[in-house]
């Protein structure tokens, strides 16, 4: 088999688990709006094995940017056209301060998905469920990610000690 059929099997791998486990552990807490952890999920996860880790912590970082920037815009103002415009450039700006470019589109999805509620329900009910929802989705990725690559971190951390 060759390199490009075998990641992208892995890769699929990566994100049926992703989905199956977001389905299995919102039915056993009885928990509807999934929406927001499976997208976390997806965009976490990288289809790229070699950096896969590295890529995954990098956009957990960058989506706990998005998170955090999206609720101070929140607590600034209401959702509109300024803040959420607002909350995209803060996003974009402290993750090119902290190094995280690799991170940034998921850090300005989570952002969006936090600052966007639904009608009828109260703004920071909506933020809370959606912040949980999306960091939730960043721990699976990460914990697939370890999972289908710890082979790969296995033999990197055997290649650092023979070199040392």
């Amino acid at each position: 088999m060759n390199e490009r059929v075998k990641g992208f099997l892995v890769y699929a791998g990566k994100c049926v688990s992703g989905a199956l486990l977001v389905f299995v552990i919102a039915r056993f807490i009885h928990y509807t709006d999934i929406g927001w952890s499976l997208i976390s999920v997806m965009l976490v996860l990288s289809p790229d094995g070699k950096d896969s880790v590295t890529l995954a912590l990098t956009r957990i970082k960058a989506n706990i940017a998005g998170a955090s920037v999206a609720v101070v815009c929140l607590f600034i103002a209401p959702e509109n056209i300024w803040s959420i415009s607002i909350a995209i450039v803060l996003t974009m700006g402290i993750c090119y301060l902290f190094k995280l470019d690799a991170g940034i589109r998921s850090a300005l999805a989570a952002a969006i998905i936090i600052m966007l509620h639904n009608e009828g329900k109260h703004l920071w009910d909506t933020a809370i469920e959606r912040i949980i929802g999306v960091l939730a989705g960043c721990a699976l990725a990460l914990l697939i990610t370890f999972i289908f690559h710890r082979r790969l971190l296995q033999s990197e951390e055997n290649n650092n000690q023979q070199e040392a």
